[in-house]
């Protein structure tokens, strides 16, 4: 990773109360993104590109390097004012998956990294609380298809 400073690394762990391929697929699907309340936008440039947009319009680009199907997802990241890393793992616990992300940063600027570690983790735990209720409303919309049966 070029620029400047040293990498910060956060990680996050949570078990959520829904199937593997579920959760696999709300994370990984870059067309349906609505679920994310930080993002305007996600454009699929091919198969392993992508860029977000935020509410504000500040872009992320993104390039896939693992997509192992409820397993591992991986991509590398930058802006302009990082570039890194994040890792997903995906653990099928029976009914339940156990998730691990893990994000590696590096800041562009020096005065920036001040301020990385505590901002990842913000980001990560609003991505969760995202999560938790794209879960909830796919499982809501589960059981609604079952009783209308």
């Amino acid at each position: 990773m070029g620029g400047e400073g040293r990498v910060k690394s956060v990680t996050m762990r949570a078990n959520i109360s829904c199937d593997c391929k579920s959760v696999w697929e709300i994370v990984t699907d870059n067309v349906n993104y609505a679920w994310r309340s930080d993002l305007s936008k996600i454009e699929v440039l091919d198969e392993t590109r992508f860029d977000e947009y935020t509410k504000n319009g500040f872009i992320t680009h993104f390039c896939i390097t693992v997509k192992e199907p409820c397993r591992e997802y991986r991509f590398d990241m930058e802006n302009q004012n990082m570039c890194g890393r994040w890792k997903g793992i995906f653990e099928d616990c029976g009914g339940t998956t156990r998730i691990t992300f893990t994000e590696e940063v590096q800041a562009k600027n020096p005065v920036m990294n001040l301020f990385l570690k505590g901002y990842l983790k913000k980001q990560q735990a609003a991505y969760m609380a995202d999560l938790q209720k794209a879960v909830a409303e796919k499982a809501r919309i589960k059981s609604m298809d079952k009783s209308s049966l």
